[in-house]
């Protein structure tokens, strides 16, 4: 069973704590979307297909996923510092190699590092905000944290446009490694250790998978955590085929695309706030059912939008609902999922993590499978990954919640494996 041991107080700087830890969440968006507007022109100068180009995401996206599964066990056994400061050490020196990659398939490689060693950054932020809240304050504490890390989706497209006009991709890596100098610093000098030593993990890598073992078995841990990564899959195959989709069939350039990117991203931002005034009085899990319908309801009609050839506006206002939905998903999903497991917040983060990105990985290079020429593979794709999204949620998350209900008011539940709350 895991632990129900209450997390230790919060921290005194709670703001501090808020911007840190919201940069250290930055790493997915910065390291997939300030490049996306030179997609185009790193695939002309490497020789590469879209396809191929589009690999760079899917690596980057392997990456961010498999190093969680290191970072997260690591951090609950050293501590949360340790592991944090060495990732971003490497993320740094991943990003400056990027920048000279002389080929596609080097540059693949090299995403892939950069996203193994990005992965600490995102695994750990989750685990630091779980050893310091719990419950409805762990929710609302995600949506503090998205504000500052949901700046970067705003700020990275729009940022990538303008970086677009005056320096080649290579640059723009170049870019990435001065902010993971920044997030370096943010990481070595404002963020205290929050897991003491009498709470770590200990046993070795066998202690690790049975922490894994345990958390799999977890039917609410799985559903939640699976219908929010399904949902953010739809928004990867979004990311990964916007950029040859707005320019190359709609025909925006990458300053328009940049800030259509933005305005989807501003649309995340204020729906995680909206989210987090819901949680105040609705249960974490009806805001999720509420973001995933949202979701459901964009990604079926951008599907419908590209397979009858509808016009731009239709796109843009089908992806707005999409993608803003996900600020909905995400921080009520990550708070249901590691709702239980206080001494295992890492190991519960990176498989939250690995979840999230894995769909996303998949979702990558299939959304490039028709080249430049369609926008079908993105609406299909997208359409898919969000209803998977909703019938996960609806045949694992619904018939627990439920169930707990029933209990607490004292009725004979049905048979349903109890997951810690």
């Amino acid at each position: 069973m895991p632990s129900t041991s209450s997390p230790p107080a919060r921290p005194p700087h709670r703001l501090r704590f808020i911007v840190v830890l919201g940069l250290l969440s930055t790493f997915g968006p910065l390291s997939l979307d300030l490049y996306l507007p030179s997609l185009p022109e790193l695939a002309d100068d490497l020789g590469a297909s879209p396809s191929a180009a589009q690999l760079s995401i899917t690596a980057c996206l392997v990456g961010l996923a498999v190093g969680q599964l290191v970072a997260g066990p690591l951090s609950d056994r050293f501590g949360r510092r340790r592991p944090l400061v060495l990732g971003l050490a490497l993320y740094l020196l991943a990003s400056l190699a990027c920048a000279f990659a002389p080929s596609i398939a080097v540059l693949v490689v090299l995403r892939l590092a950069q996203g193994l060693a990005g992965a600490a950054g995102l695994v750990i932020a989750r685990a630091v905000a779980r050893d310091l809240f719990s419950g409805r304050e762990l929710v609302l504490f995600f949506t503090r944290l998205m504000l500052i890390s949901g700046l970067a989706p705003v700020v990275a497209p729009v940022l990538g446009g303008q970086l677009a006009s005056v320096m080649s991709w290579r640059g723009v890596f170049g870019v990435l490694a001065g902010f993971g100098v920044l997030l370096l610093l943010a990481g070595a000098l404002g963020l205290p250790e929050t897991l003491p030593v009498e709470r770590r993990q200990s046993g070795g890598l066998g202690a690790t998978g049975r922490g894994f073992a345990t958390l799999a078995r977890d039917r609410f841990f799985v559903g939640t955590a699976l219908s929010g990564g399904l949902a953010g899959a739809s928004m990867f195959a979004y990311i990964s085929g916007a950029t040859f989709v707005l320019q190359r069939i709609y025909g925006l350039s990458p300053q328009g695309f940049s800030f259509v990117f933005g305005a989807n991203s501003v649309g995340i931002l204020v729906a995680t706030q909206v989210g987090g005034r819901l949680a105040r009085h609705w249960s974490p899990a009806r805001v999720l059912g509420i973001g995933l319908l949202l979701n459901l309801t964009g990604a079926l009609a951008l599907a419908t939008t590209v397979l009858a050839h509808l016009g731009l506006p239709y796109l843009v206002g089908s992806l707005f609902v999409m993608v803003s939905a996900v600020g909905l998903v995400f921080p009520n999903a990550a708070a249901l999922a590691m709702s239980g497991y206080p001494d295992q917040a890492g190991t519960a983060s990176s498989l939250l993590g690995l979840l999230q990105f894995l769909g996303g990985a998949v979702a990558a290079p299939l959304v490039g499978i028709a080249g430049e020429t369609s926008a079908v593979p993105m609406g299909v794709v997208a359409a898919a990954a969000s209803l998977l999204a909703s019938l996960v949620f609806a045949t694992m998350v619904v018939p627990v919640v439920r169930a707990r209900r029933l209990d607490r008011r004292g009725r004979t539940p049905p048979a349903e494996p109890t997951p810690a709350s």
